[in-house]
Order: C-alpha cells, then structure tokens, then sequence
C-alpha cells in the first residue's frame, strides 16, 4: 500500500487490504468515512468532492490495477468508497437504520452484479470499468430506495 501514494486512496486507506470481504469493509470505511466528514462538508462540496473523486478514481484505480497485473482487484475499494458516498448524499438526511438498508442493498448489488452491472463489470476495463460499475449500483440502489419511499 506504502509502495505508491495513489495506492493510498485505491485501497481506501488500507480497508481493501481486509483478508475477508474487502469490498464490504471498503463500503464500511465510506459510512463511517461519510459519517466524519459530513460534520464538515456542504452537500455541494460532497458533491464537488464525489464527482472528483469518481474522476480521480479511474486513473487511481488504473494504476493500482495495472501495477496489480488485475483487471478489478479485490482490494481496489476506491470505487465502492465514491458510489457509497453518492447514496448517501442523496438518501440523507435518514436515520441509522436507513443508512443500513442502504448499505445492504448497494452490498447486494455490488456483490451480485444483476444486469446490467454484470454487462458493464464484464465488459469495461481499466479504471473507468473499476469505478462504473460501482456507479450503477449505486443508481440502482437509489432507485430500490426510491421506489420503496414511494410505496410506503
């Protein structure tokens, strides 16, 4: 992790280095991550932030990869960090327990793959592939969320 600082930020500050569901501690990182700097940051300058951040990401998480010989490393976190922030920008405000169903249902999508996220993880290579398909997981996320806000 120490080899290269973009390896800091890919590995999401060492939580992708987890030996037992790095993708999930990557995602916890982000909650609790969000949960900090939230004390700090206007919804602009998060979103400023996660936009950058996606951005930033494909090249950070490129190079880690490409120095990893991987085409999506494991430990590569930063996407699922980004797409985790995005949800919860937007579900907030939400009490505890919603932020947990958010987490369970973008897990569930992260880890699952559904189509079209299966396609684009298959399909699309290098950082960009890394970080977009955390991105629609996020969306569909937010649209299971979304839809259920609308039926209750």
């Amino acid at each position: 992790m120490l080899s290269h600082p973009l390896h800091l930020l890919s590995l999401g500050f060492g939580s992708g280095l987890s030996p037992v569901a790095p993708g999930t501690i990557g995602t916890l990182f982000a909650w609790v991550s969000f949960a900090v700097l939230s004390r700090y940051l206007t919804v602009i300058e998060w979103g400023l932030l996660i936009v950058a951040g996606f951005i930033g990401g494909i090249a950070i998480c490129g190079f880690t990869a490409k120095r990893l010989g991987i085409d999506d490393p494991s430990p590569v976190v930063w996407d699922e960090i980004i797409a985790f922030w995005l949800v919860l920008l937007i579900v907030t405000p939400v009490t505890l327990t919603g932020q947990l169903w958010a987490f369970l249902v973008f897990r569930f999508f992260d880890m699952v793959k559904p189509p079209p996220i299966g396609y684009f993880d298959r399909r699309l290579k290098g950082g960009f592939g890394i970080m977009f398909d955390d991105l629609v997981a996020a969306f569909f996320t937010l649209l299971v969320i979304a839809l259920w806000r609308m039926s209750v």
